[in-house]
């Protein structure tokens, strides 16, 4: 009788050992948690079909070189396929959704911090997808805690710097001041009123950051707000030896929708930026006049100008340039925040003759 060599209990024969290792291998293929490390998410993919397509492009060569050319137009047909599959689906997997994450960081680039972008699936591009939304989320937190810091700091300032300021002025009515005492409270005075404006700025910008910021619209005579602005402001800068030039429009100006307390503002703001960066110019030139569907006001000062290298910066927070004069850095950006939501723009450049040019255009209502 012929025995079997049957393994010992507990043991697998060595063909089922061997069947079970093929089935594990070509399970890890499709499994991602068995897969190893270079052939899981898009890497691996893109590999396993560029070596499919490799494989086809090789078998077309061996068949065009030994056995015969139907196989040959077989492979190279079927290498073709796969490339083209894998052009489409490297679009579909990859480009397009990190055109879609390009946009997204795009929004959270201009402001829309906390701005999601979806997951679609769990790979490379998931897990850049992650990185970019907690970036969001964290830089959404950390420009809420800085407003909430300005805002709170800006209005505790307020209370002490109202009762130096009225102080002083109570004292500079005393004609017992005299000399070198008098010239201390003037500079008190003048100090006192430069932080007040700065804290203004600072609330204004928190307001317009908290969307508390809102505009009570009208029709505006922007050549009557000019002249209004310009003359009451010329006087303050007389005292500083600077002369405000004002050029009324040659013609009628037509009226622009906008809120003529915020228009103001902004050209006031232009003004001391003029006042104070060109300050060696001795002069401003304040214009009005209509381009095309808008209206346009220029001011242009006869100092430095401003360094190239700052201009594409100046109108952004908290930016100050290399100028000797020190404000909050939010002048320009306060003004650029209230024309964008004008539906206008603001402009800042070099005039071609030297000093600084600030151009505002305000569109012009439709009838």
């Amino acid at each position: 009788m012929e025995e079997k060599n049957t393994p010992p209990l507990g043991e697998k024969p060595p063909e089922a050992g061997r069947a079970a290792r093929s089935a594990r291998i070509i399970r890890s293929l499709f499994s991602s948690d068995e897969r190893p490390e270079t052939l899981r998410g898009l890497k691996g993919a893109w590999l396993v079909m560029s070596c499919f397509g490799a494989l086809c492009v090789l078998l077309a060569l061996l068949f065009a070189l030994f056995w015969g050319v139907i196989g040959a137009c077989v492979f190279a047909a079927l290498a073709a396929a796969i490339f083209l599959a894998s052009n489409f689906w490297f679009r579909e997997r990859v480009t397009s959704p990190i055109l879609g994450l390009s946009d997204t960081a795009r929004h959270i680039a201009d402001g829309s911090y906390g701005t999601l972008a979806e997951r679609l699936r769990n790979d490379e591009i998931g897990a850049l997808t992650d990185a970019i939304n907690d970036m969001s989320v964290k830089i959404g937190k950390a420009d809420r805690v800085q407003n909430e810091f300005i805002s709170s700091v800006s209005h505790e300032l307020r209370t002490p710097l109202t009762a130096i300021t009225g102080w002083s002025e109570t004292l500079l009515y005393d004609d017992a001041l005299q000399g070198d005492s008098r010239r201390g409270i003037e500079i008190i005075s003048r100090e006192a009123g430069r932080l007040t404006g700065m804290v203004e700025e600072l609330l204004e910008f928190t307001r317009m950051r908290d969307g508390r910021f809102t505009l009570n619209l009208e029709q505006v005579d922007v050549a009557a707000l000019l002249e209004e602005v310009c003359f009451t402001y010329s006087e303050l800068l007389r005292h500083d030896g600077i002369e405000l030039k004002y050029t009324p429009p040659s013609g009628e100006l037509p009226f622009v929708t906008g809120d003529p307390r915020r228009l103001k503002q902004v050209v006031l703001n232009i003004l001391d930026n003029a006042s104070k960066y060109g300050r060696g110019g001795r002069s401003i030139e304040v214009g009005a006049a209509r381009q095309g569907e808008y209206v346009r006001i220029s001011v242009r000062d006869h100092g430095p100008g401003i360094a190239k290298e700052d201009l594409p910066h100046v109108k952004e927070r908290f930016y100050k340039g290399r100028g000797k004069e020190r404000g909050s850095g939010i002048g320009l950006a306060v003004c650029d925040e209230i024309v964008t939501r004008h539906s206008g723009k603001l402009i800042v450049d070099n005039a071609p003759a030297g000093g600084a040019l600030i151009t505002v255009l305000l569109p012009i209502e439709t009838q």
